[in-house]
This record gives C-alpha cells, sequence and structure tokens, in this order.
C-alpha cells in the first residue's frame, strides 16, 4: 500500500492539519505502476494506482482534473479500497503519464478511460462480463461521463464530481437563466479568463510556480483550505517542471478544448446513460468558484433520475472535504454491488 511516507518530514509538518484521521497516498514523483495506452496518435505510457485489488466489490477507476495527476485522490482511494478495488489514472499529458505532441481533446480521454477498464480493470462487453464505475472530477468527470456514455458495455455507474463539459448553446438570455454563461461556456474557458497573462503560452510559466499553484488551489478549496499542503503543490509543479513538453501541451490543451464548438455536449450524453440503465450520481462541492451549482441543476433538469449529493466544499470537494466525499462514494458503489 502507499501511504505518506514519514521520512518525508516537510510535507508531513505541511499536512499536519489536514485530513489526520484518513490514510492517504503516497506522492511518488518517480511513479508507480504503468500501462501502455494505444491511441490513434500513438503509443503512450500511463501512469496509475491500484489498491483493493483482492477486494470484492465492483471496481471503481478515478479521474483527475484539470492540472492534477491521480495523487489528487490521496485521501480517497486507500478509504474506498477497503471495499473493493480502486485505480487511478494520469490523464494523457498530465501528472506522470506521457505528454506527446498530439491533438488533445475530450475523445482521447474517453478512449483512454474505455481502453484501461478493458485492457486494466479487465472489463469486458461479453454477457455476464465485468463492469466498473467511473467517476472524475471537472474534466475528469466529463471523461468519466463520455466514457459511460460511448462504452456502456464497460460502465456500471458514472460520478460527477464538480464535473466539466458543455451544454447546448440556447437562446443566450435562456441560457444564463437556466444554468449560468459560466458554466455553459465550460471549465477550460473559465481557466483561461482566471490566467493572468493574455498569451497562454506564457501563462504556462507563471502558473507552474510553487505560489502561484498555492494560490489557485487556495481559492478553489473555499470552505478548508488546511488540506493545500506540500505535497499537493510538489505534485503540480513538479511535471510540469521536468517534461519539455510540459508548456506545448498546456497551450495545446487550453486551445483545443477552450475554445470553437464542443465536439459533445452533455445534453447528448446523459440520454445514452438512461439508454443503458447506468446511474449518475453528482457529488457536488456547493461553494465551486468556477463550476457553480446551477450546472448541477441543468444536468438534473436533463436527467431527473441523476442523484446528487452536496459537499460543503468547492471545485475539488474529494479532497477538500475526503470524508464527506467518500461517504458519498462508498454509499454509491454499495447500489451499484447489490
Amino acid at each position: 500500500r502507499q501511504y505518506a511516507p514519514e521520512e518525508n518530514a516537510a510535507a508531513a509538518a505541511a499536512s499536519a492539519t489536514s485530513t489526520p484521521s484518513l490514510e492517504k497516498l503516497r506522492w511518488e514523483p518517480s511513479g508507480t505502476l504503468s500501462w501502455d495506452f494505444e491511441s490513434s496518435e500513438g503509443t503512450h505510457t500511463i501512469n496509475y494506482v491500484a489498491e483493493g485489488i483482492d477486494k470484492p466489490g465492483t471496481p471503481l477507476v478515478l479521474i483527475h482534473g484539470f492540472g492534477a495527476s491521480s495523487f489528487h485522490w490521496r485521501y480517497n482511494v486507500p478509504a474506498l479500497a477497503k471495499e473493493r478495488p480502486v485505480y487511478a489514472f494520469d490523464l494523457l499529458g498530465f501528472g506522470l503519464s506521457d505528454k506527446p505532441l498530439v491533438g488533445y481533446s475530450a475523445e482521447i480521454w474517453r478512449d483512454q478511460a474505455g481502453k484501461f477498464l478493458e485492457e486494466v480493470v479487465g472489463c469486458s462487453g461479453a454477457p455476464g462480463g465485468k463492469k466498473a464505475a467511473v467517476a472524475g472530477n471537472s474534466l475528469g468527470g466529463f471523461s468519466a461521463l463520455y466514457c459511460a456514455a460511448e462504452y456502456p458495455d464497460l460502465v456500471s455507474g458514472c460520478v460527477m464530481l464538480n464535473g466539466a463539459g458543455r451544454f447546448k448553446p440556447t437562446d443566450p438570455e435562456a441560457a444564463v437563466a437556466a444554468a449560468g454563461r459560466d458554466e455553459q461556456e465550460g471549465l477550460v474557458d473559465k481557466l483561461k479568463a482566471f490566467l493572468t497573462k493574455g498569451v497562454i503560452y506564457g501563462s504556462f510559466f507563471v502558473t507552474k510556480q510553487p505560489a502561484r499553484i498555492e494560490q489557485v488551489l487556495r481559492q478553489v478549496y473555499p470552505i478548508d483550505n488546511s488540506n493545500v499542503d506540500a505535497e499537493l503543490v510538489e505534485s503540480i509543479r513538479f511535471p510540469a517542471d521536468t517534461s519539455p513538453n510540459c508548456a506545448e501541451v498546456f497551450f495545446r490543451v487550453i486551445t483545443k478544448n477552450g475554445s470553437g464548438p464542443a465536439t459533445a455536449y452533455i445534453d447528448d450524453l446523459l440520454p445514452k446513460l438512461t439508454v443503458a440503465k447506468i446511474p449518475l450520481s453528482l457529488v457536488w462541492g456547493e461553494s465551486d468558484p468556477w463550476i457553480r451549482p446551477a450546472a448541477a441543476d441543468k444536468i438534473q433538469s436533463l436527467k431527473p433520475d441523476t442523484q446528487r449529493v452536496s459537499i460543503d466544499a468547492g471545485h475539488c470537494p474529494h479532497d477538500e472535504a475526503p470524508e464527506a466525499v467518500n461517504a458519498a462514494l462508498s454509499a454509491f458503489m454499495a447500489g451499484i454491488d447489490a
């Protein structure tokens, strides 16, 4: 198992006040486990963690958000793995996974999740084959939804934790009234607006500085920022500082996913879950400054059987309020196991 190293005195001291009762993953700059993801753009090495492999429950795969990594699920994996196999991988272009100069899109991350389910978790579309639940935060929330919609034979449930994604364009005034322009534009557009530099490429060198990373994290952990510690900051800084492709990858992700028409709308994906009888849950940080509760409201209006658990947290509820999120995920998974 992968716990915080006692020998790392600086990080341990920095996180001494953060969720002390929970076990957590250890930050491993050299990576943990690896898997070769074959995409239409080539073969790429993906970093991931896995715990509870011998447990009997339905497997759960966790997908992180923009700029983060599998380590962002540090307080969730060990707790949830007491009941079931739990996996978390680094999206292509993020964390300790490869950062090739390819066309980054929602489709490549959707397919990464689908192939991970097949090749690592062992899911199968055959009758009686293994299925897994997928859960994601922010960008990872949309990736989880997109994967569930397009790989329904592999997925038994889907959870969006302050998930990103676009809704179909409507009359501008009606859209603002229904969900707010911020949600309609999508998460990455919000990130573009948040960046203080006008040039995205140049802004990368500002945003990767530890002080800036901490500042952004504190903004999106508005209720309790005690988990914004040295390990979390380092897990974001290190990949950004050690890959020669990081600035270009950052530019490609922002420009590909933050402008122009969406290739998949939330409105079109939700009915596919209904047809496949895949339950959807929203575990939502209700004080999110980036993706506000109106986005969750709209998802529920489009798919009324969607479950929802409100968390007293911001954009990253799984790390800001991990005990509450673990309870919500455990309850959702228990329903799938039944």
